[in-house]
């Protein structure tokens, strides 16, 4: 039995092993596909304290190595189930794993649009985050896609940094608060396309140069120049299968303060898959701290 089973290892996850790992602990940190989750997708962070600029793989890379470098042992497993036990919790996946204490830093997954070499794009001129990456179009075009308050608080956010920024929703009326709408229709270099829906992405060397959209009332079509364009079509969080033993929220994430308690003693949560309002790198990072810092006490304390 491992003393804590962390599951996920973008940056709060690896920071928490990291955290846990220092205080002594047996850990084990669990990731279903690659260590970094979403920031390895960005091509330069800048709003991390005291590192001026690194690329999110760069980032992901070293924090895998410090972490490892404590005896933190990764394994390459995706958790299909969470239960609890007697004496802590059972994680089954390809096995069973059991552990005293738990943390859940399983994330999020952006929702993407679906069209042709998308995935590819990521990076190159595709964002998800305007916060994370606006800084690199200023003075540029940049297009928004998504009709709630994350699109118009992008647009708005976009419209101080780029010469232009459209927004693009598939329907006339947007689910965003009015008084985002009343901002964004004010702001002079906004400009709201509707009825529309994209449908293909225009590239040049490999990176965006243009998006392609029609008319959903009509069927015209028009093609945007633009270099950037941020994606704002929802999220969906990655801890269904601790469902049943955590509470989670109507849109899938797990309930839990800053503390990163949830409503299970000795179970925890970090990152974006807790209900927050601010996802960044910074809050992940902070997150992680909390959550193994409290739940290394749980183990203490229960010993």
């Amino acid at each position: 039995m491992y003393e804590l089973i962390i599951i996920g290892a973008g940056p709060a996850g690896m920071t928490a092993a990291l955290y846990a790992a220092r205080a002594g602990k047996n850990v084990l940190l669990l990731e279903k596909e690659f260590p970094g989750g979403q920031i390895v997708n960005s091509p330069l962070v800048e709003n991390y304290p005291a590192i001026p600029g690194v690329s999110g793989a760069d980032f992901a890379i070293q924090l895998q190595e410090q972490v490892t470098s404590l005896g933190v042992k990764l394994s390459y497993t995706e958790a299909a189930s969470l239960e609890k036990t007697a004496d802590g919790f059972r994680v089954n996946g390809d096995d069973a794993l059991t552990a005293r204490a738990v943390i859940l830093a399983t994330g999020v997954h952006h929702r993407g649009l679906g069209l042709p070499g998308e995935e590819d794009l990521i990076g190159a001129g595709l964002s998800f985050c305007a916060v994370c990456d606006g800084a690199f179009y200023r003075g540029r075009t940049a297009v928004v896609v998504g009709g709630g308050d994350t699109a118009l608080q992008d647009a708005v956010y976009l419209s101080a940094l780029c010469k232009k920024v459209y927004v693009v929703h598939r329907r006339d009326a947007f689910r965003a608060a009015d008084a985002l709408v009343r901002k964004a229709r004010a702001a002079e270099n906004i400009e709201l396309l509707t009825p529309y829906v994209p449908v293909s992405y225009r590239t040049d060397d490999g990176m965006i140069s243009g998006l392609e959209l029609e008319n959903r009332a009509d069927g015209s079509r028009r093609v945007i120049d633009t270099e950037g364009v941020f994606l704002a079509v929802g999220q969906a969080p990655q801890c269904g299968f601790a469902a049943g033993l955590a509470e989670l929220t109507p849109d899938g994430y797990l309930r839990a303060g800053e503390d990163c308690r949830t409503n299970v003693p000795g179970l925890f949560t970090a990152g974006d898959c807790r209900v927050k309002k601010v996802r960044q790198l910074t809050t992940a990072v902070g997150d992680g701290a909390v959550s193994a810092t409290l739940a290394c006490e749980y183990i203490d304390e229960t010993a």
